[in-house]
Parts: C-alpha cells; sequence; structure tokens
C-alpha cells in the first residue's frame, strides 16, 4: 500500500539493482512504490558542461500432508497442500502457487518458474511481500524481494519439492510467526520430514528456451531403535533467456536430520543451499513495450550501440538518428549494454521440541543464516577513464567510454533463535508465549568497473573482494526483539475465542563508512552525488494486540472475525536506496547527514489496524467463502522531494493515512467424483488519504487516487479432474488494470493468463514405486502483458522504466519417480 509521493519502507528489501541509478535520472519526477522496490535517486541530467545533481512448528507437519489434494481453510487462513502443489510445473515459486489458487493473493514474474527474485512481486490483499511475514519451520525469513537484506527467499532457503505445505493468514498475521516486517498477513511454509522407509525421488523436467531441471533425494529410513533418520536432496534449474542473451541458473540441496528423543519430542537440524546466476530481464516504461514490442531487451551483443547510446543519453538531451518520436531521451539511457546478479544463500537451523511436563511443551528454534550477493549492470551515466574524452564521430561513432559497469558487493549474516511454551490450562484455555531475538550485520559495497575500448565485461564475471574502485561502502547491525502471549479459550466445542499480544523493538545502527565519490570524480569517472548518511533509529511497540473469534456450527459453517495492530520496523539497505531512512537524502547543497539527523526527531515506525469478518461453508460436494476486510494505515512513511527544482532535497517523513477496503469470494463444486471447480472473485479498494504533497516544488493531491501498482478486480479459475492415475489441471487467472502513477493518469493494462498442465502417474513398474510422467503450458494463450512493476513509480505521466514484460508461451515436461 502506498501513501503520497511516497518510497515505503517497506519495499527497501527489494533492493535497488546496480543499474538502476543508471536508469533514473530526473529524481524529482519518481517516488518508490510497493509493486518491487524503490531504486536508487538518479543523477539531475547532465548537460554538455556535465553539471553533476546531485508454524507451523514441525510436530503440526503431518496435518498438512494427510489432507485432500484442495486447498483447506480455517479462520482466516489458507493452506495448499503438498498435492496442489504438484499440479504445477515442478519447482515453481512457492508463492507462484499460492497466489493462484488463494482469492486477494496476486503474483507475477518475468519467468515460467517465478524464480526471478529481480523480477517478481507478490501482492496478498494489498500488501506486498516486503510487508508480510515468512517462516521456515519456524525459522524467520525476512522480507521475500530482491537481494533480502534481513533473509532469504523461500525459492532459496529450500527445494520447492521438499516443503510439505503452506498456509498464508490472510488476517493480521499470527502472532507466533516472528517478523518485523509484518503489516497484514503471514506465509508458514513447513518442510516434510524424512520418509520412515528408505527410498528415494527423482525427477527430469525439460521446456522451452533449453530449460531443464533436475531433482533428486535420498531418504536414510529409520536407522536405528532411537528413530534417527535423515533425507538429503539436490536440484538444479537452468534455462536460457526468453529474450535477449544469457541464462538464469539455481543450484539448490537440502538436507534434514530427525533424531526423536523418547517419547517426549524430536531434535531436527535442517541445512539449506542455494546458489543463483541470472541474467537480468530490461525495465520497460510503458511506452518502450508499446512501441519496441515485448522482445525488446539490453543492447548486448552489439556493442557500438551500446556506446553511441550511453553518450546520447549521458551527454545529450537528444536521441540517436531513427528514434525521434519514437523513444524519449530518458528511454535511451534505460537501455544499457546488460545486467545481472549471482546469490548465494547458507540456512541452518536446529530446531527441539519437547514435552517438559504433561500439559507443558517446549520448542526451540536456533538458527544461522549467511548470504552474499553480487548484482548490477552497466551504467550509461558514469564514465570509464582510461580511454579519454568521450566525443561522437561524424561516422556515428563514439570515441571513449562513456559507460561502465556498476556492481553492488552485498553480505548478510543473521543469527538468532527463537522460545516458545504452550501450555493446556484448565478450562479449555491453550496458552502461548514466546521470544524472538536476532542480530544481522549487513553490507553493501558499490564499486565500478571499467568497460573496454572495443568491449565490455563479462557479466558472469568472478567480481573477487578489493577488485574494481569502490564508490561507497555501507555498514548496517540490527538487533532485534519480539515477545507475544496468547491465549485460546474453547468456550464451547467449535467455538474459540483467541487473545493477545506482541511486543516488538528493532534497533539500526549504520549507514555510510566510506565514500569515494569525489576521489573517483576526480580521476574521470563522471561519478555524482551518493547521499552519505549514518546514524542509530529505534522501532518499538509495547503492546500490539490480536483478537481472533472462530465459531464452527450446524456441521458445516464457519464464522470468524480477526482484528489486529501490526507495526513494522525501520528498513535498511544502502545510502542510495531511497524508501529507507538513511537512503536517498539530500542533495549536494543540504547534505543527506542533516536531513537524517532532523528525520529522526519526528519519525515513527508504521502502523497498521486489520480487520476481517468471514464466513465459510464446506461440505463434500460445495464449498463456499465470503471475507471482507479492512485496513487502516498509519504513519506512512515516504521519500518526497521538497523546495523548488532548482534547491529540491529529499526527505524522508510521514505523510499521512491510507485506507482499503476489500472482499474475496470463492465457491468450489465437486460435482462428480474427482472433479473439481474453483471461482474466485476478489475486489479491493485501497486510497490514499492525503490531500497535499509538496513534489519537486509542486503541490499534488492524491486523496481518493488508489494505490498505485494493484489491481481493483480479480478473478481466478481452476479446474481439475483426476481419473484413476491421470490428472488434469486448467488455471485462469484475471487481473484487472493497475494504477502506475500516483495521480492515476497512467495504467498497466488488464490481462488474462491461462496455464494448464497433464499427468499421469504409472504406478509401480519395476523396482521403481511410482512413475509419473506430466506436461504443462504456461501462458496458454501467448499474452503479451506486463506482469510485474519494479521501482519507483511515477506522480503523473509514463516517466520510468519500472515494468516487466512477462514471459511467452513456455512448454516443459517432466519425468518423476520414487523408490
Amino acid at each position: 500500500m502506498e501513501s503520497a509521493a511516497l518510497a515505503a519502507p517497506s519495499d527497501a528489501g527489494q533492493a535497488t539493482h546496480g543499474k538502476a541509478s543508471a536508469h533514473k535520472k530526473h529524481a524529482s519526477h519518481a517516488v518508490a512504490a510497493q509493486g518491487g522496490s524503490p531504486v536508487a535517486p538518479a543523477p539531475a541530467r547532465r548537460a554538455a558542461a556535465h553539471k553533476r545533481a546531485t508454524s507451523m512448528t514441525s510436530h503440526d507437519q503431518e496435518a498438512i500432508e494427510v489432507r485432500t489434494d484442495r486447498v483447506r481453510s480455517h479462520s482466516a487462513e489458507v493452506a495448499v497442500t503438498r498435492k496442489t502443489m504438484d499440479h504445477f510445473v515442478a519447482g515453481t515459486n512457492p508463492m507462484q502457487v499460492l497466489a493462484q489458487t488463494t482469492p486477494g493473493a496476486v503474483f507475477a514474474s518475468t519467468d515460467a518458474f517465478g524464480l526471478d527474485t529481480y523480477g517478481n512481486t507478490l501482492y496478498v490483499r494489498g500488501f506486498s511481500q516486503m510487508q508480510i511475514g515468512a517462516t521456515l519451520d519456524g525459522i524467520p525469513l525476512g522480507t521475500q524481494g530482491f537481494a533480502n537484506y534481513n533473509g532469504v527467499s523461500i525459492t532459496q532457503a529450500m527445494i520447492q519439492d521438499d516443503i510439505g505445505g503452506m498456509t498464508m493468514s490472510q488476517g493480521a498475521g499470527a502472532l507466533d510467526s516472528f517478523s518485523a516486517q509484518n503489516l497484514g498477513g503471514a506465509m508458514t511454509y513447513v518442510s516434510s520430514d524424512p520418509a520412515d522407509k528408505a527410498g528415494g525421488k527423482v525427477s527430469q523436467t525439460f521446456g522451452s528456451y533449453n530449460a531443464y531441471r533436475t531433482y533428486a533425494r535420498v531418504d536414510s529410513g529409520v536407522l536405528n531403535s532411537t528413530g534417527t533418520k535423515f533425507y538429503a536432496s539436490f536440484a538444479r534449474t537452468n534455462t536460457d533467456m526468453w529474450k535477449g542473451q544469457g541464462y538464469q541458473s539455481e543450484i539448490q540441496a537440502d538436507a534434514k536430520v530427525v533424531q526423536p528423543l523418547g517419547d517426549k519430542g524430536k531434535v531436527t537440524a535442517f541445512f539449506g543451499y542455494g546458489n543463483f546466476t541470472q541474467g537480468n530481464y530490461l525495465t520497460m516504461t510503458k511506452n518502450m513495450w508499446e512501441k519496441m514490442g515485448r522482445y525488446s531487451t539490453y543492447l548486448k551483443p552489439d556493442y557500438t550501440k551500446a556506446k553511441l547510446w550511453a553518450y546520447y543519453a549521458q551527454y545529450t538531451s537528444e536521441v540517436p538518428p531513427g528514434y525521434e518520436g519514437v523513444l524519449s531521451n530518458d528511454e535511451i539511457g534505460d537501455y544499457a549494454w546488460d545486467a545481472s546478479q549471482v546469490q548465494r544463500t547458507y540456512l541452518s537451523s536446529i530446531n527441539t521440541h519437547y514435552d517438559l511436563f504433561k500439559n507443558v511443551t517446549s520448542d526451540t528454534v536456533i538458527y544461522g543464516n549467511v548470504s552474499s550477493d553480487i548484482h548490477g549492470g552497466t551504467n550509461n551515466f558514469v564514465t570509464s577513464p582510461s580511454y579519454g574524452a568521450v566525443t561522437l564521430q561524424p561516422d556515428g561513432t563514439v570515441t571513449g567510454v562513456p559507460m561502465a559497469l556498476q556492481m553492488a558487493h552485498a553480505f548478510m549474516r543473521r543469527l538468532g533463535f527463537t522460545q516458545k511454551f504452550s501450555y493446556e490450562a484448565p478450562h479449555h484455555n491453550h496458552i502461548e508465549a514466546g521470544v524472538w531475538y536476532e542480530n544481522n550485520h549487513w553490507i553493501y559495497n558499490q564499486r565500478l568497473y571499467e568497460d573496454g575500448l572495443n568491449e565490455a565485461h563479462n557479466w558472469n564475471s568472478d567480481f573477487k573482494a578489493g577488485t574494481g574502485h569502490t564508490w561507497f561502502n555501507d555498514t548496517y547491525n540490527t538487533n532485534t526483539f519480539q515477545f507475544f502471549l496468547q491465549d485460546r479459550w474453547t468456550i464451547i466445542p467449535g467455538m474459540t475465542l483467541l487473545a493477545g499480544f506482541k511486543s516488538l523493538t528493532q534497533t539500526t545502527h549504520g549507514g555510510t563508512k566510506d565514500d569515494y565519490t569525489s576521489e573517483l570524480d576526480a580521476e574521470g569517472w563522471n561519478t555524482y552525488y551518493r547521499h552519505a548518511a549514518n546514524g542509530t533509529l529505534t522501532s518499538s511497540g509495547a503492546f500490539l494486540p490480536h483478537f481472533n473469534f472462530d465459531y464452527h456450527f450446524l456441521d458445516h459453517h464457519e464464522f470468524y472475525i480477526d482484528i489486529a495492530e501490526n507495526l513494522r520496523a525501520y528498513d535498511y539497505y544502502s545510502q542510495t536506496q531511497s524508501g529507507t531512512a538513511w537512503g536517498g537524502l539530500g542533495n549536494s547543497t543540504i547534505s543527506a547527514q542533516t536531513v537524517f539527523n532532523e528525520n529522526k526527531k519526528v519519525l515513527r515506525p508504521e502502523r497498521t489496524w486489520n480487520y476481517v469478518v468471514g464466513y465459510r461453508y464446506d461440505s463434500r460436494f460445495f464449498s463456499g467463502s465470503v471475507d471482507y476486510y479492512h485496513t487502516d494505515y498509519y504513519n506512512r512513511l515516504a521519500t518526497i522531494t521538497e523546495g523548488s527544482s532548482a534547491t529540491a532535497n529529499s526527505a524522508y517523513m510521514n505523510v499521512g493515512r491510507e485506507s482499503m477496503d476489500g472482499v474475496d469470494v470463492m465457491a468450489t463444486i465437486r460435482p462428480v467424483r474427482g472433479l473439481e471447480i474453483t471461482n474466485s472473485f476478489s475486489w479491493n479498494d485501497a486510497q490514499y488519504l492525503t490531500h497535499s504533497i509538496n513534489y519537486g516544488g509542486q503541490s499534488y493531491d492524491i486523496h481518493g487516487k488508489h494505490q498505485v501498482y494493484y489491481p481493483k478486480f480479480t478473478y481466478k479459475a481452476n479446474l481439475n479432474y483426476t481419473w484413476r492415475g491421470a490428472m488434469f489441471n486448467f488455471n485462469v487467472n484475471y487481473i484487472g488494470s493497475r494504477p502506475m502513477t500516483y495521480m492515476n493518469d497512467e495504467y498497466i493494462p488488464a490481462y488474462w493468463l491461462a496455464t494448464t498442465s497433464f499427468a499421469y502417474d504409472f504406478g509401480k513398474i519395476g523396482f521403481a514405486n511410482n512413475i509419473k510422467a506430466s506436461f504443462g503450458i504456461t501462458n496458454l494463450f501467448n499474452k503479451n502483458y506486463i506482469s510485474s512493476a519494479y521501482g519507483a513509480a511515477s506522480v503523473s505521466g509514463d516517466d520510468n522504466a519500472n515494468l516487466f514484460v512477462g514471459a511467452p508461451r513456455e512448454f516443459y515436461g517432466t519425468i518423476a519417480a520414487s523408490f
């Protein structure tokens, strides 16, 4: 949810890609929006004079695994089973599965698997994945965006095939789901346990654009009289990019060991590894998409053209010959040579569940998480200095190199633990209490690498520490503490009342450690102001209540109410990251440090009050539900520009409130055995309540304008038919038009998107317990559409290259066997 001219801190984790600063020039025109991530304020246009501007805990897991293949719900929570996940192409992002089966959820990505963290977005009832809590077996995962600064994406934390099930709390989120970013809703993932019998699984997928995916898992079975068992698994996904040059590859490995502690409990150890190498897709303006087409992308491999376009973007206000009236000078600057990223993640935990006394149980999670990221791309607004002056020759070629490779080197180390106690108290009360502590160390260093006179860099280079020319170094250290207490009282059979609260405090210290802008500028890099700031901020909420009433009556009926207050801690990322309290502040005349110091006196963390009331009917032949929800948003934090155009400076401040109302309706019929047809419709009316904002020296009234990047209407239909060993699934989603500016004068067009899959289980053949073949088609009707939006939304006009085009129709086939 967005407010006036804002760069919500909830977006900061969806990091500024290294190339983003190169792509956005007029900073006064753009503000960050929640669909993707805020981007670094770009340098103001430079003329020829080169002026620079500036839980499910593990013991609950079996409840998910043994359910039938349909999506199950309870109160304001939806559970997606393993069988439902298996209806989709192997390896599909769990968030994509959730969105295609759950009312009120919207997921979009640039690739068929949904693994492109740079180009995917998830919304649930107006909140993005940056504002929704997420846990895996009780491990807090942090925000779920690109280059996560405080956690790890589920796609890199665990292989999708090893997830036993997942739930989505569509209300206010669960008190026992630990998160410092949750403003509405919580995702809970549960890993499958090792099998009791020794065996294994293998699957092989092939698809369009030379795609392949290999998955293998080995289960030890019970090894001894104490019940020790484990599994180890591996997956590799690789595909060529569907447009441009490059590929996307992910290597993953999981291992899980379970050791029962007699009949009192068990200890579980988990390790997950993810290695993601990715060429990025070009972000586009709406005009670029309409005029240049869906397959328009980076200029690689035409290096001569890349240098020419960089010259026009950096040194002129014109466009290359032949593009007059087609592209603007801003859009010429968006067409860089290339962009890429490499992400490596290690996640480990030890979970202990133990019955301390007859009615008291303990659940402990100790975890560690280390990740490194190198991401960025060609910056068309700096110059590689070793090759002399940049000039345009009469033959249309360019001397010198008016661009360079800009890469962010990021590192994160998280250490933490959670402790929960459960007490079955007298008079049908189930009392739970728990604490969470985490220390997070985040480093973000920006470096420049010269491009050659006649050839560019290798996008998949091994950028070792110490190489390149350091632009700036940022370091942050964060301590988070959370406590919750709740009582679930069973008033009568089928009727429960939950009441509780949580307390959250998070303190972050850090910011700019070193800044070498001036030194690089003196060397001829043509660098620009980078907004250095440093300091400490604390987010704290001592009493955040949560109430839930759930009543099952007359066998098939359920009525529920969910109410809660939530708080979101301040985001941090880098000194260039607009939308955080440390980033994108000030200009060349008013320092970022001055703005930060003033903000510290008045800033307050964002809060929401969420209200949900719903009804559900569930029987063998028909299931239906209707939910109404309302959200009041307070202390909406934003990056806005104040002052005249000549003296504008950025500030980070509270810009007011936002209000959201919505309805989700879903109906499922099962007319004959094996056939299930589901239809759902969602309506969301999220409006800004701010009457006047001062942006770029001009006042704007956005009161009553709808939230950028979020559709007002969505529709989903799913047909699944199973007959003996055969399965057919057809899924279609309608995403309504989405405002792409705060004044709502430009919209992303609505679209329909369909997928289908076929599968047949041949059962036991030879030494294989079962062999299954499946075939899937994504984007069945080859729709040309804008899938997701990344970064800055304009106040008005088609000003920013922040749109991703969705993948075309693709085909996938999988052979799988278990032993």
